[in-house]
């Protein structure tokens, strides 16, 4: 579909549009006519595009994107690079079937998927026809990333749990640190009996230990230095060696 953004005459004597500085009436222009726009209002714009076709600096970039979230007149995701102007739909929507379908195309490429649900919702109390149920609302995502987060949840406890038998301590799986280094080493592929190795032998080598005894903490055993925690007394050295937890995986391959 051709790319034709208008921009009505009385845009100008817009009240929000008249309070405007001459900067940010071109940004406002910008946002509204650049080559990523989409027929949703809802597009993936990344600040390196912005500085090379508005001619601006990144920082004037990010305090103007800024300016106009607080403004409430865009939404901008960070991870996703995407921005939703907010009352787009009210004012370029067509019902025609052909229009439909490349929004119901654009809507099911936006990455960041609540701001799908706000266009749904917009559309929906302006009264307009969707085909919502050929949208992919990422329910499904959602539903795996939450799965994710709870197994997360459920291994961290049980690590830290053994964690505190093997040292007598009383550590907390829930402390933001703490969650974080488990998760980082659960992502890299260690399994929790590769944790409870790890704690072992640490606590073998460091427990009653005056000098090394308040080592054996999260932060510690689970940082960087893990695999090498890991490895240690385990005989696996040289070449060809297998990880724990995964018998038969030749590393030095993959």
């Amino acid at each position: 579909m051709a790319k034709f953004r208008q921009v009505h005459t009385t845009f100008w004597q817009d009240d929000f549009v008249l309070d405007l500085t001459p900067e940010e009436k071109y940004f406002y222009v910008y946002l509204m006519t650049n080559s990523k726009t989409t027929q949703c209002g809802i597009y993936t714009l990344p600040t390196r595009v912005i500085e090379m076709e508005s001619g601006y600096n990144r920082e004037t970039v990010e305090k103007l994107l800024k300016r106009f979230v607080e403004y409430g007149k865009i939404l901008y995701n960070k991870d996703t690079k995407e921005i939703f102007m907010i009352k787009w739909s009210k004012y370029n929507y067509i019902n025609s079937p052909k229009v439909l379908k490349c929004i119901t195309k654009e809507l099911n490429e936006v990455k960041h998927k609540p701001f799908v649900h706000q266009y749904l919702e917009q559309v929906k109390a302006y009264g307009y026809p969707t085909d919502t149920v050929s949208i992919d609302y990422g329910e499904e995502e959602e539903e795996e990333k939450e799965k994710k987060n709870n197994n997360i949840v459920a291994f961290a406890s049980s690590v830290v749990q053994y964690l505190n038998q093997k040292t007598g301590k009383n550590f907390k799986s829930t402390t933001k640190r703490t969650k974080s280094l488990i998760k980082a080493r659960y992502e890299e592929g260690f399994t929790e009996e590769d944790f409870k190795r790890v704690i072992d032998n640490k606590v073998t080598a460091w427990k009653g230990d005056a000098k090394m005894d308040g080592y054996l903490r999260p932060e510690t055993l689970f940082s960087t230095k893990f695999e090498g925690y890991l490895n240690e007394n385990s005989g696996l050295v040289g070449a060809g060696a297998t990880k724990p937890g995964n018998s038969g995986i030749d590393w030095d391959k993959i």
